[in-house]
């Protein structure tokens, strides 16, 4: 027969599940259990090999299934119990929401959320790592608590890469397209129902841009993809990878992400209150936002500045500066050269933007553009905000360390996506129904000390199966891959022990993770995994950056290990990690293994998601577990303290893991009662969710950036922004006022060098202030105090001076008193200062004056 042609037939489900397609174009699905069952149901091993996308599985299952379960009451009834939960979730009765509850007053002001990266669910494969993973649970959790809220990024084609292992341990890379009629994506339109295409403009050319929405819950994320007809080939390949390319691709990403998004959201006609960058790489759109103001709206560069701070908020991730995107000044020229003058700006107050003095030269920082036109600005950890304050502190250089107006909020994970189903069962049967909607409340946890133990045992023991049952299925076809012998696949699907004691390490191979700090004694580790009675396994997984030479060797380094004596079918190394073999992993493992070098880890979050599930962290204390270790939850590597090189930090850290492992760790899991039970242990998994599931919930950490930074940056932008822009163009005048007179600004104070004070007798101090020409409304004198440490201020707290008058003063002076009391004994510092002072300032020392007696 001679064929006309090939047509692709696709299933399409009976009217009574024919919301399943609605269903799926809804990431809702991917934090709800019974909606994922609705699919798997139909046929559990396409659902499987679909890597469980319910839009890929409704265009290739058989139509003769989805008739068969439209004709099962049974499969009917879960249907609509599903579908109900859905309706009621997305319209809930008078907007009863978190956020509309607590506060009405605010309605719909909108919060924009840019990240370069957005991990929502395994079948999207456009995360790295800890960074898309937040991103995502960031919108859950805005989406679960009602928050007007969207997300900016990049859909990107080829994603990040899948991870093959090959015969010698070595990663490679390899890129698959994504089809786009088998994601959740949905063309975004605009008021004339037309997909939207922003353009920017680089070097001779403009690029275009496609924009998607992919619905999460009520949240919509809107994402941009080059790959459109317009563009050059070149270009339709910038949005391609995931961090990848060279600097020039790097920045073009960047231009489309910062510029091209706030484009698209104008496009769309959202109009966001609220600007939220999620770190650096969208750092540009503060440009374009000040671009608009200057070439729409008509302000000046000062006055449009201050209209892009005041609601603007920028979370920093990274705790090196050479870690953070910096781009030099020659690639500036190129990309830029023609955008400054549309700011009102001259090359070197642009270039001043984001200039940051490295070690091998100045360059453009995509940190310190954000940190100077952000009003607002925090770390995701207590410690990474200490270490952000201190890294930074050369843009407030006056400022006392404590006060560098970098912030924190703990970085958090959101529940349902990562709690086992299993143990979520048993949270409905011990906390109530409706625990689900104070997870960050302590006393929605106090239930669990009424699990019984062998009704918590039992549910980790199916736990740790299942994950066993999935490394196992991953060793099998990664052996098939490289072709390895029949008997070496059969010993891959046998490996591990479900008896014996498993750690867990999975993480993006960075070399400050230090992976391989457990090798450092392989005599030792040789005698601890192959104890008789007391076994002890390892399972690694994790991706190095596909240019990260160091982390790869790490990669290899581990995967050759596993297959030496005494430490094969002991340790081994799952290829290709991402949502789905986390989820197994961190419920499924003993212990979750986490030792960086401190202190480098900004957060983490894998920890956080092990701690929910009963899982203890065997951490070092940095990032979150610094302050979410508390004696009982888990157990500290090391010491909170500095050392003088690597080598010193690595053999104190290594000496204090196996210290722990062999003395504490290993012995507490194998104590057993005559049923088997460990009590010790368990007592250790109670503890760990009681304090972990509250604490570090994206509810905890999405309520403190509602109340630290969304509201006030909300209130502030309305404020300025009222009555064209009135309050942006009073600021601009009183700055350029400030500025003209600072200089003849000065200070003077009476007070001990040194001196003795009790708690009980309050220490007097005088200031004197000439002002110039400032007026005294302009300022704010303010005595200083902390304790001290090494000669360094180590707390900060600011006393506001009182102004009293003074018959003696010097014509033209001020004078101004405070006592400082304080209720804690200890080596204090003090002093006095004068400061530029506004009511409408973001942060206090957001000009960078200061002067101090």
């Amino acid at each position: 027969m001679k064929s006309l042609g090939v047509i692709a037939v696709y299933p399409t489900p009976d009217a009574k599940i024919a919301r399943l397609t609605e269903l799926a174009y809804n990431l809702w699905w991917s934090w709800h259990p019974a909606a994922q069952a609705l699919y798997e149901e139909i046929d559990p091993e396409l659902w499987k090999r679909v890597n469980h996308n319910p839009v890929k599985f409704l265009r290739l299952v058989s139509q003769r299934r989805l008739d068969r379960a439209a004709a099962d009451s049974a499969y009917l009834a879960r249907y609509r119990a599903v579908m109900d939960a859905f309706d009621d979730y997305m319209f809930p009765a008078n907007g009863a929401t978190w956020y509309a509850r607590n506060h009405p007053d605010l309605g719909d002001r909108l919060i924009a959320y840019f990240s370069a990266e957005f991990g929502l669910h395994e079948s999207l494969p456009i995360y790295s790592g800890g960074l898309g993973i937040l991103a995502g649970d960031h919108c859950k959790a805005a989406s679960d608590l009602g928050l007007p809220f969207v997300g900016v990024g990049f859909l990107y084609p080829q994603g990040y890469f899948t991870q093959h292992i090959d015969a010698d341990g070595r990663q490679q890379a390899l890129y698959e397209k994504l089809d786009f009629a088998e994601v959740p994506a949905r063309p975004a339109c605009d008021a004339d129902g037309k997909q939207v295409i922003i353009a920017v403009d680089l070097p001779g050319r403009k690029a275009y841009a496609k924009v998607w929405v992919i619905q999460v819950g009520r949240v919509p994320i809107y994402l941009m993809d080059t790959d459109v007809e317009q563009n050059a080939p070149a270009d339709r390949e910038l949005s391609a990878r995931l961090y990848g390319g060279d600097q020039q691709v790097r920045i073009s990403q960047e231009i489309i992400l910062g510029i091209g998004g706030v484009r698209a959201l104008r496009a769309l006609g959202r109009q966001p209150s609220v600007w939220h960058l999620n770190e650096g790489h969208a750092a540009f759109l503060q440009l374009e936002r000040i671009r608009e103001f200057v070439q729409e709206q008509k302000l000046s560069f000062e006055a449009a500045l201050w209209a892009a701070r005041a609601d603007s908020l920028f979370t920093t991730h990274t705790p090196v500066p050479a870690g953070n995107d910096a781009f030099s000044f020659d690639l500036m020229d190129r990309f830029f050269g023609g955008f400054w003058d549309q700011m009102g700006l001259d090359r070197d107050r642009f270039l001043d933007l984001g200039r940051y003095e490295y070690a091998w030269g100045p360059q453009f920082s995509m940190t310190v553009l954000p940190l100077r036109t952000c009003g607002l600005a925090n770390g995701v950890s207590r410690l990474h905000g200490e270490v952000s304050r201190k890294m930074w502190q050369s843009l407030w250089p006056d400022t006392p360390v404590p006060e560098v107006p970098i912030g924190h909020v703990t970085n958090g994970v959101h529940t349902d996506t990562w709690v086992h189903p299993g143990l979520a069962e048993l949270f409905d049967l011990n906390l109530g129904p409706r625990w689900r909607d104070d997870v960050d409340q302590h006393e929605t946890w106090a239930g669990i000390a009424d699990i019984p133990d062998a009704d918590l045992w039992a549910h980790h023991n199916r736990a740790k199966a299942q994950m066993l049952a999935l490394v196992r299925e991953r060793l099998a076809r990664q052996l098939m891959e490289i072709h390895a012998a029949p008997a070496d696949v059969n010993a891959g699907a046998r490996a591990l022990d479900p008896r014996a004691l498993t750690i867990g390490f999975a993480r993006r191979f960075a070399t400050y993770k230090r992976a391989t700090l457990l090798f450092q004694d392989q005599e030792r580790l040789k005698r601890l995994l192959n104890d008789p009675e007391r076994p002890v396994q390892l399972i690694f997984s994790g991706k190095a950056h596909p240019a990260d030479e160091p982390g790869k060797a790490f990669i290899q380094a581990i995967y050759q290990m596993s297959h030496k004596p005494g430490f094969a079918g002991k340790i081994v190394f799952v290829e290709d990690y991402d949502a789905n073999i986390a989820r197994h992993l961190v419920s499924g493992v003993d212990v979750w293994l986490n030792n960086p070098r401190r202190p480098l880890e900004a957060s983490g979050t894998s920890g956080q998601k092990a701690g929910l599930n009963g899982i203890p962290n065997f951490s070092v204390l940095d990032g979150w577990w610094s302050e979410g270790y508390n004696g009982a939850n888990g157990w500290a590597i090391g010491a909170e303290r500095q050392y003088p090189d690597e080598a010193a930090q690595d053999e104190a850290d290594v000496l204090s893991l196996y210290a722990i492992l062999e003395d504490e760790i290993v012995p507490l899991y194998y104590d057993r009662d005559a049923n088997g039970l460990p009590h010790g242990w368990l007592a250790k998994m109670r503890a760990s969710i009681q304090t972990i599931a509250p604490d570090y919930s994206l509810d905890r950490m999405l309520k403190d950036y509602v109340r630290k930074f969304y509201l006030s940056a909300g209130r502030l932008g309305a404020t300025v922004h009222a009555e064209d822009y009135a309050g942006v163009h009073e600021l601009a005048e009183w700055e350029q006022r400030v500025r003209a007179g600072w200089p003849q600004v000065s200070v003077s104070a009476s007070g001990p060098e040194h001196g003795e004070m009790t708690v009980t007798r309050p220490l007097s101090v005088i200031a004197t202030v000439r002002p110039g020409p400032l007026a005294a409304d302009d300022l704010a004198v303010e005595l200083v105090y902390g304790h001290q440490q090494d000669g360094q201020m180590v707390d900060a707290t600011a006393l506001a001076m009182e102004r009293v008058d003074d018959p003696a003063a010097p014509a033209g002076a001020l004078t101004y008193r405070a006592e400082l009391h304080t209720a804690e004994s200890g080596t204090f510092t003090y002093g006095v200062r004068v400061r530029p002072s506004h009511a409408n300032l973001p942060n206090p020392f957001v000009l960078g004056l200061m002067r101090w007696a």
